[in-house]
């Protein structure tokens, strides 16, 4: 499965919408597919696998998701707005941009960290990462790149930074420490992460960047 431009772009949309209460099954089914993707990976994972944990026949499963691809991507779906929630919440009614580079940068980076199904997949599938991120990766970053930027902009509404550019800056970043950690920056904890995004990261918000 691979997502175009307009895939990304509707994947933006679905993330950026309201989501719709889902009903008991469908939670049921997404909850026990995550503790089998947590526990076990992606590749090893079956549709049987997750039907058993779900208490429910395969055919339940394949009436809402045609496949396993579509049920994992409804899984990181529904992550992924979990992920985004928490960077809104973190950076909801900051009183200053600089606050909310710091406290997005913190989040974003310690929620993918400490997330059960990534520390799975880097820890024995890091191949599979990549490709998830590439299907999914650019719709996400864009989200998130959205709402931080929005803080940006409600916190300095006059000044005219590309606001844009430094959020996504941000986030990626955060996406290169996750996937290569180790190196010369020692972010091992959240005080350091959070001293590092304000000794460094504010930066991107002064006249000139410096």
């Amino acid at each position: 499965m691979t997502l175009h431009a307009t895939g990304v772009e509707g994947l933006r949309a679905r993330l950026a919408a309201p989501e719709a209460d889902p009903d008991d099954l469908d939670t049921r089914i997404l909850d026990a597919a995550l503790t089998e993707f947590e526990t076990y990976g992606l590749r090893r994972v079956s549709v049987e696998d997750v039907a058993k944990r779900a208490g429910v026949a395969r055919t339940t499963i394949y009436r809402r998701f045609s496949n396993k691809e579509q049920l994992l991507q409804a899984v990181i779906l529904r992550e992924c707005r979990r992920f985004l929630t928490a960077i809104a919440q973190a950076t909801e009614d900051l009183a200053s941009p600089e606050d909310a580079v710091v406290e997005g940068f913190v989040t974003g980076l310690q929620s993918a960290r400490t997330h059960p199904l990534m520390t799975r997949v880097l820890e024995s599938e890091p191949e599979a990462v990549i490709p998830q991120l590439s299907m999914n990766g650019g719709a996400v970053m864009l989200a998130a790149r959205d709402i931080l930027a929005d803080r940006l902009r409600r916190a300095r509404p006059d000044d005219p930074q590309d606001h844009d550019t430094v959020a996504e800056v941000l986030l990626r970043l955060a996406v290169s420490l996750l996937l290569v950690p180790g190196g010369g920056l020692a972010l091992e904890d959240e005080d350091a992460i959070r001293a590092f995004a304000r000794d460094y990261l504010t930066r991107m918000l002064r006249p000139g960047g410096g």
